[in-house]
């Protein structure tokens, strides 16, 4: 941290190099309230928490948040005593059978119609990022090109590349997040490292998804003309640069099914429109986020949107770049004619493919007023990019699953941090290629909910819809890490806690039910206890280490209605104090994709907080019911 600081110190001479002359009196501020901003998150952390949103700063040798958190070999694993008594005991195993049999056993069973790329992008969720060249923090972090191999190979489909003019070499464009002391990498570089990536999944066969390019451009027209030559140049036959031909498809507006893209690199053009809104007012800067500022954010914030002022955006799109928009064209529309005719967007102006880039505040906003079911009958057929508001400055992330509940294919999370977004994130995407088909009440077959208000939409996919009734069986867990960090003399006293999550009413909103097991304790589980109720315990099970805690109780949800978008989040906690339980490992499940191995025992790898894989296998049975 003190050698952040002294870093901070001395950026004068950083920012003359990489800010507009313009902006360069702002540094003194910034730097300042970046400094004041980290003394008071260093104090903030000696307080005790217990954020279960929380996660850590992922590193390269994580896997997960696009649903490949196992493509990796993981640590050893063993089940505990305790537990193979249990299993035992309970006669789990079929004949023949053996634990290690039942530890490769996966507990997810995606179903293949979630996976079937036989439809139009606009029917699925893709796994998405946001700021990816950024390492970490978004107003003073490093650049690199890595992060994009990083979360292509943990499952991103689409990726965000923010590009501007390099003024010491125009024909060479640079990345970097503009406004702020971050550092900037060459685009090349970035190209680069994207088809190094798509060559290496068309290598392994198994049916390489498309990549999508978040195209945020700032260059002027001759930086245009070199982003074209040079994604021409490095992607060259990858690059999507026309229309797919094929006999399904003729007209060029039509979206084609998402085979037909192969492993093509698509990228998303920005399509100005007359009028349009402006980047404050689309973006993340709007004032209703302020609320939950602290001072050092609302400096930054104001410093960093004074800074936009004052440098002029390259607003035109020359010809070249807008041809390879061809299945995505970013726009801010300049009122609610998207969803609000049936003229989405004016013919003469508008984009053939446009995909609506709105942020997470902006989004609320509209949906504060009562226009989620116009939203998502829109999103049915076309395209929507949700991005955090800028106030994230932490790269803390928005939450996914109520824009997934209005049908918004594109949620780009920051993948620096692994919180529980990122971890509902790898849970949607989980055993996929990135792409996942949307349910069927958000997709544009779904010709019943066309005119319906709000309430009549949701009363209209409700009738689709089942209740049903989650019965989660615990045997235990082996392996509990203990964070390095950790006083040696405080007894661990894990306990499960279960969260269930789906969108809710109205639109926009997120009901979670949570449920916990009690706290193990060694030498709590009596073999008058255990004997009595479920055959002779052992001592294993008597004496399991608190590590290997054997807990043997079941969690119920009664009743929840089954839009397709459940989720469970599991998290293994330890109960140090009433204001500070903190959390040892985690995982997340959609339920749609434990339908298959319902009324089965199956373990559960669990992730730290960094999205590695730990050692640590929880032992569950679902039990899932229609009521």
């Amino acid at each position: 941290m003190d050698q952040l600081k002294h870093t901070l110190a001395g950026l004068g001479e950083f920012a003359k190099e990489n800010l507009p002359p313009q902006v360069t009196g702002t540094v003194t501020d910034l730097t300042s309230s970046v400094r004041s901003r980290l003394t008071l998150g260093s104090r903030r952390r000696t307080q005790p928490i217990d954020d279960e949103e929380a996660g850590d700063i992922i590193p390269f040798d994580a896997h997960a948040g696009g649903g490949h958190s196992t493509c990796k070999q993981g640590p050893q694993l063993r089940v505990s005593p305790a537990l193979q008594s249990f299993i035992a005991r309970n006669r789990i195993l079929s004949s023949g059978e053996t634990i290690a049999d039942l530890l490769t056993k996966p507990h997810i069973a995606v179903p293949q119609e979630v996976i079937s790329r036989d439809y139009p992008l606009p029917e699925y969720f893709v796994s998405s990022s946001h700021n990816t060249y950024l390492c970490a923090h978004q107003l003073f972090g490093e650049s690199s090109a890595d992060p994009y191999r990083h979360t292509l190979q943990a499952g991103s489909r689409c990726v965000e590349i923010d590009v501007w003019d390099n003024p010491d070499n125009l024909d060479e464009p640079k990345v970097t997040h503009g406004y702020t002391l971050v550092s900037n990498i060459p685009f090349r570089e970035v190209c680069k490292i994207i088809l190094q990536v798509v060559e290496e999944e068309e290598g392994a066969g198994g049916g390489a998804a498309p990549v999508l390019i978040s195209l945020e451009n700032h260059c002027g027209a001759q930086g245009q003309e070199a982003l074209v030559r040079i994604m021409k140049e490095v992607w060259g036959r990858h690059l999507l640069d026309k229309p797919v031909e094929t006999e399904s498809h003729i007209e060029q507006d039509q979206h084609v099914p998402l085979r037909d893209l192969g492993s093509k690199i698509v990228v998303i053009v920005e399509h100005h429109l007359i009028n349009e809104a402006s980047c404050s007012s689309s973006s993340s800067d709007s004032s209703s986020d302020s609320n939950s500022e602290d001072e050092a954010e609302k400096n930054e914030r104001k410093q960093r949107k004074q800074a936009k002022k004052d440098t002029p955006e390259a607003n035109l799109i020359i010809p070249c770049l807008a041809e390879l928009g061809v299945y995505g064209q970013s726009v801010k529309p300049p009122d609610n004619s998207w969803f609000t005719s049936s003229e989405l967007l004016p013919s003469k102006d508008g984009p053939h493919h446009h995909l609506i880039n709105v942020s997470e505040s902006g989004l609320n906003a509209l949906l504060s007023s009562g226009n989620g079911a116009s939203i998502a009958k829109h999103n049915a057929r076309h395209l929507m990019r949700v991005f955090p508001k800028g106030t994230r400055i932490s790269s803390k992330n928005l939450k996914p699953l109520p824009f997934w509940g209005l049908g918004a294919q594109v949620c780009a999370l920051n993948w620096q941090t692994f919180d529980a977004s990122m971890q509902i994130n790898e849970a949607m995407f989980a055993g996929t290629g990135g792409y996942v088909l949307k349910p069927s009440w958000l997709r544009s077959n779904n010709a019943a909910m066309v005119g319906l208000g709000e309430k009549e939409f949701r009363e209209q996919g409700g009738r689709t819809r089942r209740r049903k009734r989650l019965r989660l069986v615990v045997a235990g867990a082996s392996d509990v890490p203990i964070p390095s960090d950790r006083d040696p003399d405080k007894e661990l006293k894990p306990y499960l806690t279960c969260t269930l999550l789906h969108p809710g009413v109205p639109f926009g909103e997120m009901q979670q039910t949570k449920k916990k097991t009690e706290v193990f304790r060694r030498h709590k589980l009596s073999a008058l206890l255990i004997g009595g109720l479920t055959g002779a315990a052992s001592k294993e099970e008597e004496n399991s280490l608190v590590t290997d805690p054997l807990w043997d109780e079941t969690l119920e949800w009664d009743e929840y209605e089954d839009d397709e978008l459940v989720f469970l989040r599991m998290l293994i906690k330890s109960d140090d104090s009433f204001s500070s339980n903190p959390v040892l490992c985690v995982a997340s499940v959609r339920l749609l994709y434990v339908e298959g191995v319902k009324g089965q025992w199956r373990f559960v790898r669990m992730l730290d907080l960094k999205g590695r894989e730990t050692a640590c296998t929880l032992l569950v049975k679902f039990e899932v019911d229609d009521i």
